[in-house]
């Protein structure tokens, strides 16, 4: 799975991901003397998700792109900010759509299938 480094603790190795299926997101800590990237806010990653006790375990995890989306998590607390409520009977009311820029979406780049970050 990929996905985009939300929060970051390099003194603890721990990392929280926002992950591509938008589902839950996935915890990674780096334990003992495992080898890893070091991950930062912002960073593109790729990893691989087991379910622990009912939360997203990163694991695996290989840095795709450092500082990719540093602004991600201003991005993603804000969204809401400064939008007027609708009422229920509207159903475009029912789901928040965070606006991405315009190559945002999905493209083709060397093979490898890519999301671009919201602007």
């Amino acid at each position: 799975m990929f996905g985009v480094v939300l929060w970051s603790d390099s003194s603890d190795r721990k990392a929280v991901i926002w992950c591509e299926d938008h589902g839950d997101l996935a915890f990674y800590r780096q334990i003992g003397e495992q080898k890893g990237p070091s991950l930062d806010v912002g960073d593109w990653v790729q990893f691989d998700v087991v379910t622990e006790r009912n939360q997203r375990v990163a694991t695996n995890p290989k840095l795709v792109k450092h500082g990719v989306c540093p602004d991600l998590p201003d991005v993603l607390r804000h969204a809401g900010d400064a939008q007027p409520r609708r009422t229920q009977a509207d159903p475009a009311s029912s789901a928040k759509v965070v606006p991405f820029s315009r190559s945002a979406g999905r493209k083709k780049d060397d093979g490898v299938l890519t999301k671009a970050c919201p602007a």
